[in-house]
């Protein structure tokens, strides 16, 4: 009787082992450390990470995203494109995210400042501003100087969004050479005719001909590509635009969210923010010391 009860119980422990196994063959759960090309969630589910990011870094984080989930295909990567004043706003709302990455850094304080930030952001690209004429130019537009020209119609971001502030740094600095006169920005900003909330309606606005002229970051003359053309802004005049990125405090999957931003930092991400007209920064280094 003992012998069958030891058997019975052995067979039970067996079979108890063996759903076990099942279960764990199609419930695996890594975590998020996994190397690339394991599930994060479980087989059938699948984990979301949001993805807050200034609107100029559309195309190449569409990319990214797509990078991303070839090594965790059970996440899916959505994206959020605004104005990086924008995002701060939303954040302070209460917007869900997990990664955050803006075109200044001025933004980014902010959103320390509030605490919606956790950790300590990281620049990983840099841009700069060109001056965008449609294609046709009617105006004859030719250089930054003839933005003051009488009769020029010119859009700009607005000057609470990084590239409405980066343009206007660029016109006071113009303002202080003898060649373009002490009252250029004022000249240009008299010429405004619209101020856009991101730098993507700027350059849909001149695309469309809405204005002689708009000044937008190089790399959004890249993404638009014969619809408008580009005038070279002198470098002693032009700025610097630095990105940073960071993990929203908010974030319920900040493993995940810290794996995005190191795919942006490694070799893959950083070769195809360069192949947008982004100016890479290595891993190794803040970035930040070359900004403005």
């Amino acid at each position: 009787m003992r012998s069958e009860r030891l058997s019975a119980r052995r067979a039970l422990v067996l079979a108890l082992v063996l759903a076990s196994l099942v279960s764990c063959d199609h419930q695996a759960t890594p975590s998020p450390d996994s190397p690339p090309g394991t599930l994060y969630s479980t087989e059938g589910e699948s984990t979301e990470l949001v993805v807050f990011a200034a609107s100029s870094l559309l195309e190449p984080f569409q990319q990214l995203g797509e990078a991303f989930r070839s090594r965790y295909p059970a996440v899916a990567v959505s994206f959020n494109f605004a104005g990086s004043a924008q995002l701060v706003a939303q954040l302070e709302q209460g917007a869900p995210a997990d990664v955050v990455a803006f075109a200044d850094l001025e933004n980014m304080r902010r959103a320390q400042g509030a605490g919606l930030i956790r950790g300590e952001p990281v620049v990983f690209a840099r841009n700069r501003l060109a001056v965008v004429v449609p294609a046709s130019n009617p105006a004859g537009i030719e250089r930054l100087a003839d933005l003051a020209r009488p009769g020029v119609t010119v859009i700009l971001a607005h000057e609470n969004v990084p590239a409405g502030k980066y343009a206007r740094t660029l016109l006071a600095r113009a303002s202080q050479r003898p060649d373009y006169g002490p009252d250029f920005a004022q000249r240009v900003l008299a010429n405004v005719v619209s101020q856009e909330v991101n730098v993507k309606q700027v350059l849909a606005k001149v695309a469309l001909g809405e204005a002689d002229a708009g000044i937008v970051y190089v790399t959004d003359v890249e993404a638009a590509g014969s619809s408008v053309r580009a005038l070279a802004i002198p470098d002693e005049l032009n700025v610097l635009a630095c990105y940073p990125i960071a993990v929203a405090a908010a974030s319920q999957r900040p493993a995940l969210a810290e794996a995005f931003i190191a795919l942006v930092r490694a070799e893959t991400g950083q070769q195809l923010l360069a192949q947008r007209g982004f100016e890479p920064v290595s891993a190794d280094a803040s970035g930040a010391e070359r900004c403005g």
